[in-house]
């Protein structure tokens, strides 16, 4: 029984493993030209195995920005996991709790749809196993490949592939917000933070990177609480008349 959830698993999680193909395999090659060895490329995907964030880090690291705001910036940016996973939780059958701590850590937002979405009422252990496994193994093996490419190519294209990082951050970023508003929002406002300490010059590139972000979202929060509060308090009014 528990053989076959496994199995269920890692065929769930095949459509995840093959979407990682593209994305993998370029951080692999990004990651060689900004400077990282094979072996600090692939720890990282085994170690970090965080899609947006290791690419914030690949363009931190190429800035030579502190270690200490790498590491503040990725949190940041994987915080939206602890809410993940709480959420799928309360889907998950019973266990232990070292084995959930276990299969949480190939929690994505790819894997947490998966099974998030799934038919069955309760998501067994060997399910999400099979599921988080296969993306696993995809993104380390697509990173390691795409190393390997990166290493094989012109210098010229090496150095015409760091483009490539922005490139990425750009279409991530845009169908995101095809039709958001408040991703817009988000985005215009981050911006525009950013560029103020951008040419100020009154912080560095991590420390802004952080503000920025941090900034962006509690205003845009704070606009869209007082819309809700103010929404609610207009129906409120009309429901009393």
């Amino acid at each position: 029984m528990r053989n076959n959830e496994f199995s269920s698993g890692l065929k769930a999680g095949m459509s995840i493993a093959i979407g990682y193909f593209p994305v993998a395999l370029t951080f692999g090659l990004l990651a060689k030209t900004a400077g990282l060895s094979i072996i600090e490329a692939t720890a990282m995907s085994l170690l970090v195995y965080a899609g947006a964030s290791q690419y914030i880090a690949l363009s931190l690291i190429t800035a030579a920005v502190n270690p200490l705001l790498i590491i503040m910036n990725t949190f940041i940016v994987n915080i939206r996991h602890f809410l993940m996973t709480a959420s799928l939780n309360e889907k998950m059958m019973p266990e232990k709790r070292w084995i959930k701590a276990v299969y949480s850590f190939g929690i994505t937002d790819e894997s947490f749809s998966v099974l998030a979405t799934s038919k069955k009422d309760r998501v067994s252990s060997p399910f999400a196993f099979g599921v988080t496994l296969i993306a696993y193994a995809s993104w380390v093996v697509f990173t390691a490949i795409g190393h390997i490419i990166g290493a094989n190519l012109p210098l010229f294209l090496q150095a015409a592939m760091s483009i490539a990082l922005y490139a990425m951050f750009v279409g991530l970023l845009v169908p995101s917000m095809k039709g958001n508003r408040k991703v817009v929002m988000l985005a215009g406002t981050a911006a525009a933070i950013h560029s103020f300490f951008y040419f100020t010059g009154l912080l560095s590139t991590g420390w802004a990177i952080l503000f920025s972000t941090l900034g962006s979202a509690i205003f845009i929060e704070i606009i869209y609480a007082k819309r809700n509060k103010t929404a609610e308090t207009t129906y409120t009014r009309e429901e009393g008349l």
